[in-house]
């Protein structure tokens, strides 16, 4: 994160705790987290956070929107392809995980999720669990870095590749982002320039593991709950919050290019994704914000 100003210090603590006080409340993996103890009470009535009801909100108007490419309750596919645990652990398993993937359980449609914002409650439908991950950071990041431009002009908070950006760069030529090569992490693949808003990418080459004889990675495809077969490694999208930017990179990435004219017809983001030869690729509007050696139109 970056801030300027005499207060600077004293923000930078408080979104510090912010982002930690987010990441406590969204995380599957911590028992106590709020969103283990929804999941946990599916079946019944919860009583919900303000703060779990608005990301709530924003999933099920995405869910909609993208036609339900994002979809936060394949976390049972999840469990079952390998993910069941946090990738640290797995990694310390040298990126091997014991069980053989079993066949997919039916589970709930998650349009039958019940928000009641009069009393502030929840009702997921028996045997439905959610999992937040990228849209969680993005709502904490959005979150930080409000609180954070309280205490600056200028300023940015980026979380693991998840950034957000407001007011003018420090250096006054935009806010630089460099955009690593999937195929390499050591070396970036374009520069980005970004006057304002959010930057977010996803990736099938990440967070990897085996399972048996199959390469898995986390980005479940809804429509089959199997890791997505993307014609394309990577996804990066700007658009004007990090909510926004993150369910998009998703669903760019599992929709690939089949879905992608109809996921940004409407929805004001600009997107640069990577293909399997290593090829940058990205929509008409990208052009502007990068400067790369090699750069083609899908």
């Amino acid at each position: 994160m970056a801030a300027q100003g005499p207060l600077a210090k004293d923000g930078m603590q408080a979104t510090r705790d912010t982002i930690e006080a987010g990441e406590r409340r969204f995380s599957r993996f911590q028992q106590e987290s709020e969103l283990s103890q929804l999941n946990l009470s599916a079946g019944q009535w919860f009583n919900s956070s303000q703060e779990m009801m608005d990301v709530l909100q924003k999933v099920r108007k995405f869910f909609d929107v993208t036609g339900g490419l994002f979809d936060p309750s394949v976390l049972p596919d999840l469990i079952r392809v390998g993910y069941d645990r946090s990738i640290d652990e797995i990694r310390a398993m040298d990126g091997v995980v014991a069980s053989a993937a079993s066949a997919r359980p039916p589970r709930a449609d998650f349009r039958e999720m019940e928000l009641d914002f009069n009393f502030s409650r929840v009702r997921l439908p028996k045997n439905m669990l959610l999992d937040f991950g990228g849209i969680a950071k993005g709502w904490i990041v959005d979150q930080a870095v409000t609180l954070l431009s309280h205490y600056a002009d200028a300023c940015a908070v980026n979380a693991g590749g998840d950034m957000r950006f407001i007011g003018h760069s420090p250096i006054g030529l935009g806010w630089p982002v460099e955009l690593e090569d999937p195929r390499n992490p050591s070396q970036s693949i374009a520069r980005l320039t970004v006057n304002r808003g959010a930057v977010a990418t996803s990736s099938v080459a990440k967070r990897t593991w085996t399972q048996g004889e199959a390469i898995r990675h986390h980005l479940i495809d809804p429509r089959t709950g199997e890791p997505a077969q993307s014609d394309w490694l990577c996804a990066t999208v700007i658009a004007d919050d990090t909510v926004t930017a993150e369910v998009f990179a998703k669903a760019l990435l599992i929709g690939g290019p089949a879905e992608a004219e109809k996921l940004t017809a409407h929805n004001n983001i600009v997107y640069l994704v990577v293909d399997r030869e290593g090829n940058l690729q990205g929509s008409p509007n990208s052009q502007e914000y990068v400067n790369a050696h090699e750069f083609t139109r899908p």
